[in-house]
C-alpha cells in the first residue's frame, strides 16, 4: 500500500521518489533583513493588519508545473502550504492554504464528491466532544459570512464515503499559509470562489504532506 502511494504521488509531482518526514515551521522571507523567518499566527496576524493581505507567495498566482496529471486535477502541498489547479501546458493556478495543524495532519488521494456555495457548517462529533464551543452547531450553522467553511465548499470523497475533510473558505484569512485546521483545506474566501468557478465534481484531488499520516484506503 505505501509503495502504490509512493508510485501515484511520485507520477503526480513528476519526480520518482517521495519521503515522507518530519513536518517543518512555515517559513516566509523579509525583504527588509533578507532572510527567512519563522510564519506563525501572531506573525500572520501582525502582517495581514500592517497590509490587508497574506503575503505574496500565497496570493493566487499561475505558476510553471510540471506533471503528468491532467488539468482539473488538485495537487495540494500541504506542507509548503499551496493547492495547485493543473492547467494545459504545463502550468498551474497556485493558491495559498492553511492546513491541519500538529495531529491533524493527512495524504492521500480522493476525488470532489460534491460542491456548495454558502455551505451549512455541521462539525463532527468529534469535534464537539473537544471544542464546547462547537457544541451548540451540533444540528448545523447556515452558511453565510460568520460561518467558518466560508463562501464555498468542496466535499472530498473517497469511492462514495465522505471522508469528513473539505477545501473551503474560511472568516480568518490571515491564517493563510499556517498549520492550523482540523484536517481540512482553507482559502481565502475569493480565492475558494475562484477554483470552484474552475473545478468539477469527480476531480482527483492529491493531498501531500511531510509529517502525516497515510490516508486510509489509498
Amino acid at each position: 500500500m505505501m509503495g502504490k502511494w509512493w508510485r501515484s504521488a511520485a507520477l503526480a509531482l513528476g519526480i520518482s521518489s517521495l519521503a515522507i518526514g518530519v513536518a517543518h515551521a512555515t517559513q516566509i522571507f523579509d525583504p527588509s533583513t533578507r532572510t527567512w523567518v519563522n510564519y506563525n499566527p501572531s506573525r500572520a496576524i501582525e502582517y495581514y493588519r500592517a497590509h490587508g493581505s497574506v503575503p505574496g507567495d500565497f496570493r493566487r498566482q499561475v505558476v510553471k508545473f510540471r506533471t503528468a496529471e491532467k488539468p482539473g486535477t488538485v495537487i495540494i502541498d500541504a506542507n509548503k502550504h499551496y493547492l495547485y489547479l493543473v492547467l494545459p501546458d504545463f502550468q498551474a493556478i497556485r493558491y495559498g492554504i492553511g492546513v491541519g495543524r500538529d495531529g491533524f495532519g493527512w495524504a492521500g488521494i480522493v476525488r470532489v464528491g460534491r460542491m456548495q456555495e454558502w455551505p451549512t457548517w455541521t462539525p463532527p462529533a468529534e469535534m464537539v466532544a473537544r471544542d464546547p464551543k462547537a457544541a451548540k452547531y451540533a444540528s448545523g450553522m447556515p452558511g453565510g459570512p460568520d460561518n467558518p467553511l466560508g463562501a464555498r465548499a468542496l466535499y472530498l470523497y473517497e469511492g462514495n464515503q465522505d471522508t469528513i475533510y473539505r477545501i473551503h473558505g474560511t472568516t480568518e484569512p490571515w491564517s493563510i499559509g499556517l498549520d492550523i485546521s482540523s484536517g481540512c483545506i482553507r482559502m481565502n474566501n475569493e480565492d475558494v470562489v475562484d477554483l470552484y468557478s474552475r473545478v468539477e465534481v469527480g476531480a482527483k484531488v492529491i493531498v501531500l504532506m511531510q509529517g502525516a499520516a497515510l490516508y486510509r484506503g489509498v
